[in-house]
């Protein structure tokens, strides 16, 4: 974890806590196995993979958790041609989403398309097709919450290094907070209101600050992930087999970046 932006680091960690979860439940007796098995923890750890990575979960007629083989073997796209589903009596289908020509790929979603970080977390894997990453703007997580935005509105274009407005939004809003209140609870109830108008005046007004704000956390993270990548990369690669993976998504945060601080620093 401590080769990770913290957002990449976070989802990662929290994958760690809820292997601890499933082994305790086995290990407390919810599942009849072998002692044996319990105390091989290459086996539970084979399990967890297992089982979070590759099931499929159903509301109807109960709740459940179904795993089929063989469909389990489609890979992840961000415009998939394919979803899984399973009818009441636990049988798998495979649907295509529209016609496909022989010798297509077949390829299911595995999470949001436009944030490959969460799948980079839980799945172990980089996908290589997401047009937008998160903004890694972490430390603004209240302010965030605060406005009611989604993470996936808080992208940055893998392609270009644009920023969406909403990232915008959070960091001038942060700043209002820190030097004028009654600005900053205007510009939220425009925020809350759609109201593009007012927030366009806030922009205009603060833009220099915001714009700032934007160049030191970008160059931030730039200089966090260059580091996080020299740290992964001293590892033994037999004792820590996914540091390529983690250079990877770490190689992609520091490129999308990268273009994102030249389009600020060509804006003033």
């Amino acid at each position: 974890f401590d080769c990770l932006p913290p957002y990449a680091g976070w989802l990662a960690s929290n994958e760690r806590i809820n292997y601890g979860h499933f082994a305790a439940a086995l290990r407390m007796g919810y599942v009849p196995l072998n002692p044996n098995t319990l105390n091989d923890d290459a086996i539970i750890k084979w399990a967890y993979n297992v089982a979070l990575t590759r099931f499929k979960e159903v509301w109807q007629p109960t709740r459940q958790k179904l795993i089929a083989p063989m469909a389990d073997m489609l890979n992840h796209s961000a415009e998939p041609n394919c979803e899984i589903d399973f009818d009441y009596e636990g049988n798998c289908n495979v649907q295509t989403l529209y016609d496909i020509q022989p010798g297509t790929p077949l390829t299911i979603s595995l999470g949001d398309p436009t944030n490959p970080t969460p799948i980079f977390a839980q799945y172990g894997f980089l996908p290589n097709d997401c047009a937008t990453i998160f903004c890694k703007a972490m430390h603004l997580d209240p302010v965030i919450k605060h406005l009611g935005i989604d993470f996936k509105d808080l992208l940055i274009q893998t392609q270009s290094g644009e920023i969406a407005p909403k990232v915008w939004d959070v960091f001038l809003y942060e700043i209002l907070q820190n030097n004028d209140q009654q600005a900053a609870d205007e510009f939220y109830v425009a925020c809350k209101t759609n109201d593009e108008n007012a927030k366009q005046g806030y922009h205009d007004q603060y833009f220099q600050y915001t714009l700032d704000a934007l160049k030191q956390h970008v160059y931030k993270i730039m200089a966090d992930v260059e580091n996080l990548t020299m740290k992964a990369q001293s590892y033994d690669l037999q004792t820590h087999p996914r540091v390529p993976v983690i250079v990877a998504h770490n190689t992609l945060v520091r490129d999308t970046f990268t273009m994102t601080a030249a389009l600020l620093e060509q804006m003033g």
